[in-house]
């Protein structure tokens, strides 16, 4: 299967941002467990190298990204970490040239005809609570065979929506991976946290 036939399998990402992970693995294992096995990592987390580094070397069954990429300095710092795939807030032309596959983010449709024309893998609809489902169902309008993925303001209430309205996948983030819950270790608690989520979207 492919990256994006694994992601549209799979349907959530978690998007981990936090002060401080004690854990990358042990995180990544609980998500696992609640049925979440997509998990981005950011750049605006402290030291996020070394997390991909332990959790790509687990072996927990999660491919393993890292967000908030947005320069080529930093896509050599991924890459070299081991991340499987990159993501960005917007358009960013340095780091669609990276050797891994790459979900740039985007809003309007000129942005998503842009990130086409750069190669991104998939695209990142955010904040996609801006304009919410009705929105992203119109996007896929005019680009049908463009892979959408819904981020920003994405919770339990409205993900099935999102999929409904042809996004491959959401990306999950303070409603499963609460930052104090990741900062405290609280592994059963997101375990739970990535069970219900998935559980909601049928």
């Amino acid at each position: 299967m492919t990256l994006l036939g694994q992601l549209a399998a799979d349907r959530v990402v978690a998007v981990v941002r936090a002060p401080a992970i004690p854990d990358a693995a042990a995180l990544c294992a609980a998500l696992a467990e609640g049925g979440v096995r997509w998990v981005e990592f950011t750049f605006t987390t402290p030291d996020v190298a070394a997390h991909l580094r332990r959790a790509t070397a687990a072996g927990t069954g999660c491919r393993i990204g890292v967000g908030t990429v947005l320069t080529a300095v930093q896509v050599e710092q991924a890459v070299e970490a081991g991340a499987e795939y990159l993501v960005t807030p917007g358009l960013r032309p340095a780091v669609a040239a990276a050797p891994v596959p790459v979900i740039l983010g985007a809003l309007t449709p000129t942005e998503v005809a842009a990130a086409v024309d750069l190669g991104a893998a998939a695209v990142k609809i955010f904040p996609a609570r801006a304009f919410g489902p009705g929105y992203l169902k119109d996007l896929r309008g005019p680009y049908p065979d463009t892979p959408l993925i819904a981020s920003g303001g994405v919770g339990a209430a409205n993900a099935a929506d999102f999929l409904a309205a042809g996004a491959i996948a959401v990306c999950a983030g303070s409603e499963v991976v609460a930052p104090g819950l990741v900062a405290a270790g609280d592994w059963p608690e997101i375990t739970r946290r990535a069970r219900a989520f998935v559980a909601d979207l049928g």
